[in-house]
């Protein structure tokens, strides 16, 4: 009697399950070699035996139809059928003499009615099995998904702790990834680009295989880096150790969503997309004439009268614009001192601010489980009850996040802040280098909503600067002894005054600081800049210079003009 050796294991991964095989080999053919049993074939699949569909036990069962084979030697039945199809089918193949005799090292068949009855048991306590097992890891997920566990197999960045079984932070790569977010969120690297510099410094993924530019845009958009994650379409909070921030995640996901599909451009214009019109509000478009660059209004579908201008017109103004807020060493070195002081400051007062956040986070724990008891009583979709919850979660995060820079010192603002100054500092070496590119990118960095009008290029630096400045305390730049805190005193500078500036934005957080003291201050303070411009122009459009100095009785104050 001529016989198939067939042998099966779970999975398709070499790594798993392969002395599984190798024993299942090894314990059939010492058997047939006992029972001096004639293989004709060995067959060793690696598919499931679950659902029904094997390719190469259907193949075999179709030999076995043709005459190859008179039987079927494997490990165990289990092996054969864990499906009510395929055990089934075999049972009926030995009904009809098809399959002539089954063997097994495990246990003895006889194709009798009792031997059929006891396989028939034995393939159903195998189907009981798979299932028992499925049912079981179900409810082991959702045990870990309710403590915030991530269930699967830990994405680059970490690694499956076996002893707690949870997702730990890998040390040799979490630098790698932080490092490709940052990189993402300025805007001046591609994917592609991202992959070749990150790659090269040694990032690699399972089975130490470099990563795809794929990889690295499934990377940037997963939740899990911030320290929530998605299953099945649901928000979770995370438990795991977060490798960035949300609001790093959600500027790259800006960048993401205003890249798209870039169009492939034959000319490279720097200044296209930066700037709209000033006069219809579309924006502005630039083409090649005669060798130069030419910068218009797109004047989609209006009438709009504004001309062409040159790029090398626009080049002057932004060069211009930089050397206005250019700080020089020694005022750098005061500001910078200023900052520190503050700093030191700051930590005494942010503990009412720390305890109205940590209030914020258990309101919104609350909300979540009215939510779910919303959606239990019915009266919310699934898909209403996911959204909702996704943006509790992310609430929650961002909240922790701020909570978070409180505890590490309520210093959160002060590394931007000196970054600021600096780079105000350093703004002459984007003139020195002449790089349009490289001055556009800085004067995005101090200014937003960029409109041409009349060949003029204009620019709002509140937009960009106000969130810092109203997070950084500043008890001291204002006068030393003035009785009423919130009195501004216009001050013209006479001879002696300075000649290095700092930023305009600095004067919208002395506009803010002023507004949460008295209302009249603001008003106060308008009515001198109107005085001193002659005009009615409000406070924001005014281009105001000032800078910080040292009063006589040794209090810092701010002038301007």
């Amino acid at each position: 009697m001529r016989y198939f050796i067939y042998a099966r294991k779970s999975t398709d991964d070499e790594d798993r399950q392969v002395l599984s095989i190798e024993a299942q080999i090894k314990e059939v053919k010492e058997y047939a070699q006992r029972e001096n049993l004639f293989v004709v074939k060995e067959i060793i699949e690696a598919k499931t035996a679950k659902k029904p569909g094997r390719p190469l036990f259907n193949d075999m069962l179709i030999d076995i139809e043709r005459g190859l084979a008179d039987g079927i030697l494997a490990w165990h039945p289990d092996r054969l059928a864990r499906n009510s199809v395929d055990g089934g089918q075999i049972i009926y193949l030995v009904d009809q003499k098809v399959i002539k005799d089954l063997r097994f090292p495990t246990l003895r068949f006889d194709n009798n009615a009792q031997g059929k009855f006891m396989l028939s048991i034995i393939f159903g306590q195998s189907k009981y099995y798979i299932d028992a097992l499925s049912e079981n890891i179900r409810r082991g997920i959702r045990l870990k998904l309710s403590k915030g566990i991530w269930p699967q197999w830990a994405p680059i960045g970490y690694i499956n702790d076996r002893k707690t079984r949870t997702i730990i932070l890998d040390t040799g790569k979490a630098p790698f990834i932080k490092k490709v977010f940052e990189l993402y969120s300025k805007r001046s690297y591609s994917l592609a680009e991202i992959r070749e510099k990150v790659n090269a410094l040694g990032m690699t993924g399972r089975k130490d295989k470099p990563l795809s530019v794929s990889d690295y845009q499934y990377m940037l958009s997963n939740p899990l880096y911030y320290g929530v994650f998605r299953y099945k379409g649901e928000m979770y909070e995370g438990t795991h150790e977060p490798i960035i921030t949300k609001k790093l995640f959600d500027k790259c996901q800006e960048v993401m969503l205003q890249r798209g599909k870039p169009k492939k451009e034959t000319n490279k214009f720097i200044l296209r997309g930066l700037m709209r019109c000033g006069e219809c509000g579309r924006m502005i478009t630039a083409e090649l004439q005669k060798g130069h660059v030419y910068y218009r209004c797109t004047k989609r579908l209006t009438n709009c009268k504004q001309k062409y201008v040159r790029e090398e017109e626009l080049a002057a103004q932004i060069k211009s614009f930089i050397q206005k807020v250019s700080l020089c060493d020694d005022w750098t070195k005061k500001i910078l001192e200023q900052l520190e002081k503050d700093k030191n400051s700051s930590v005494q007062s942010s503990l009412p601010q720390q305890q109205n956040l940590e209030v914020k986070v258990k309101e919104i724990d609350t909300k979540i489980s009215k939510l779910i008891d919303v959606y239990l009583a019915e009266s919310l979709t699934l898909e209403e009850y996911q959204a909702k919850k996704e943006a509790f979660i992310n609430e929650k995060r961002k909240l922790q996040d701020d909570l978070r820079d409180f505890a590490a010192g309520a210093n959160n603002w002060f590394e931007p802040a000196r970054e600021f100054v600096t780079s105000l500092n350093s703004a002459h070496c984007a003139m020195e280098e002449g790089n349009l590119e490289s001055q556009k990118e800085f004067l995005e960095k101090i200014g937003s909503n960029f409109i041409l009008k009349e060949r003029r290029l204009n620019f709002s630096t509140e937009g960009t600067f106000r969130p810092l400045f109203e997070a950084a305390p500043y008890p001291c730049w204002r006068r030393g002894r003035d009785s009423n805190p919130g009195t501004l005193r216009l001050r013209v500078f006479q001879t002696r005054a300075l000649d290095h500036y700092a930023t305009p934005p600095n004067l919208y957080f002395l506009k803010n600081y002023y507004q949460k003291h008295k209302a009249h201050a603001l008003r106060r303070l308008n009515f001198a800049c109107r005085k001193s411009t002659n005009s009615g122009t409000p406070l924001a459009a005014v281009p105001f210079k000032f800078c910080l100095s040292q009063n006589l009785n040794g209090g810092s104050m701010i002038m301007f003009e």
